[in-house]
């Protein structure tokens, strides 16, 4: 599908109604950018409460202190990067 707006002096752009059926935007919905090369690519950005338990976390690590175990994943990360 193909829908076209215009960029007002605010830079704002009023998404067309067919592009927010397809995607099921509502108001006060999210949306993220990324632009590639010389085009951007909108998408809705799912609700991340929805998510809640999709992801089975093992007993030890559950009620984990989160700045630890942000600590621990930057550190794999860095880690990694070498």
């Amino acid at each position: 599908m193909d829908a076209s707006a215009r960029v007002t002096s605010k830079g704002q752009v009023t998404i067309p109604k067919a592009v927010r059926d397809a995607l099921a935007l509502e108001t006060g919905d999210r949306v993220v950018f990324r632009v590639e090369q010389h085009r951007a690519i909108m998408a809705r950005t799912p609700d991340l409460l929805e998510l809640a338990g999709t992801v089975e976390v093992p007993a030890a690590k559950r009620g984990a202190d989160w700045g630890e175990v942000r600590l621990a994943a930057r550190n794999r990360w860095a880690h990694r990067a070498r």
